[in-house]
């Protein structure tokens, strides 16, 4: 086979195994989602409140692979909040996990085939702004990809998007406004700030968490990023909410611990579903 023509089968390959796995959950559901969730570390306490809800082990669906980090369930729930349909991931797989770019975004390409139009993508971080708290919230506004790779390298299939996705406006703009102001109106305080994604699963140093505030960081972690880049390759509308599970490496003095990470998130767990339950509506409004 010829380079030219191994590249369009691997390009079809992918397409196809998205629509398999959309098929796949369509005959687990009636229900349709235009917005998808992904929830993060001690985050998915949202996706047990939906109703009518259906629950899939990623296992089950062809092609999906099998999330081994603690505090991530590992399975799709599709129900209703209030009205709306939503498909929610309760945990997502990593890069430190030993998948590769594609595997870790590849329900994002499954999202695309079954309608999804917008995605909020929620994660645990490590707070790098010294402005920060434990336990606070914060709507990314940018993000800075330090993990040595990108979702989109290899041929591209143009029923996916473009060869050069444009990212100036990686998280919607005017999403991130309504999760400030519907925050407000909870009286939960939130931040806006930029989020660096590095591979993990080591954290980082004292010395690397320098770097990362020098060059505009306020937040770091190990996932979101490569699913926004395949979010916005399918021309997806992202908001992106982080956690702040812990501080960074050399910001207090004691070493860091997943533990802290679980426990916080369950700590939040409750405004963080308020500000999702609010959030929901002034999206599916704005898709119409």
């Amino acid at each position: 086979m010829s380079s030219g023509g191994a590249k369009a089968s691997t390009r079809n390959a992918e397409f196809a195994r998205a629509d398999r796995a959309a098929n796949y959950i369509r005959t687990k559901t009636k229900l349709r989602p235009q917005i998808a969730l992904v929830l993060g570390s001690g985050l998915g306490a949202f996706a047990d409140e939906l109703t009518g809800a259906v629950r899939i082990p990623y296992e089950k669906i062809p092609g999906f692979t099998r999330s081994t980090a603690v505090g991530h369930a590992g399975r799709l729930v599709i129900g209703e909040s209030g009205n709306i349909v939503v498909a929610a991931m309760q945990g997502r797989v990593h890069f430190y996990e030993g998948y590769s770019a594609r595997e870790v975004t590849f329900p994002m390409r499954v999202f695309g085939r079954l309608g999804v139009r917008a995605a909020i993508l929620t994660n645990a971080a490590g707070g790098i702004n010294l402005e920060y708290k434990q336990g606070g919230l914060v709507v990314i506004r940018d993000h800075i990809n330090l993990q040595g790779t990108n979702p989109l390298i290899g041929p591209n299939d143009e029923r996916f998007g473009p060869r050069f996705p444009d990212m100036t406006q990686a998280y919607w703009p005017s999403y991130r406004k309504i999760a400030v102001l519907e925050a407000k109106n909870l009286g939960i305080e939130v931040q806006e700030g930029v989020y660096a994604a590095l591979s993990g699963p080591s954290y980082e140093t004292p010395a690397e968490i320098r770097y990362l505030r020098t060059i505009g960081a306020d937040l770091v972690g190990m996932s979101t990023v490569p699913e926004v880049i395949v979010a916005r390759h399918m021309s997806m509308r992202v908001l992106g909410i982080s956690c702040v599970t812990n501080m960074a490496a050399g910001i207090l003095d004691r070493p860091l611990d997943h533990a802290e990470v679980i426990e916080t998130g369950e700590r939040v767990k409750g405004q963080f579903v308020a500000l999702l339950r609010a959030v929901l509506p002034r999206i599916a409004e704005d898709l119409g």
